[in-house]
């Protein structure tokens, strides 16, 4: 599972500008992460800081992956299509009254 992963991640990364800018952008998000989660927990960060910082990472993640030319290969969408076919398919297994339900809830 790691090695597909590693392949995915080698061939949409190929662009040296789009390297570049996942390079400065993922200590951003992290530490946009950092600070923002440390806020919400009490702790005595600056919860604007945090947000610019991660709004800041993901402008560079997506501005890499457009000079690349595969933005609809980002890792968040990629995530969310995933998550919409797993979902599908369990709400597939039951039947339409019961998916009417699930939608109710």
């Amino acid at each position: 599972m790691l090695q597909i992963i590693v392949k995915i991640l080698k061939n949409t990364h190929r662009h040296p500008v789009n390297q570049a800018l996942h390079s400065i952008g993922a200590p951003f998000y992290g530490v946009g992460l950092a600070k923002t989660l440390g806020h919400l927990a009490g702790m005595q960060t600056n919860l604007a800081a945090g947000g610019a910082m991660l709004l800041a990472a993901i402008a560079m993640f997506v501005a890499g992956h457009k000079i690349e030319g595969n933005i609809r290969s980002m890792a968040p969408l990629l995530l969310f299509r995933f998550l919409i076919v797993l979902f599908s398919r369990k709400i597939a297994r039951y039947s339409v009254i019961k998916r009417v339900h699930l939608l109710r809830t």
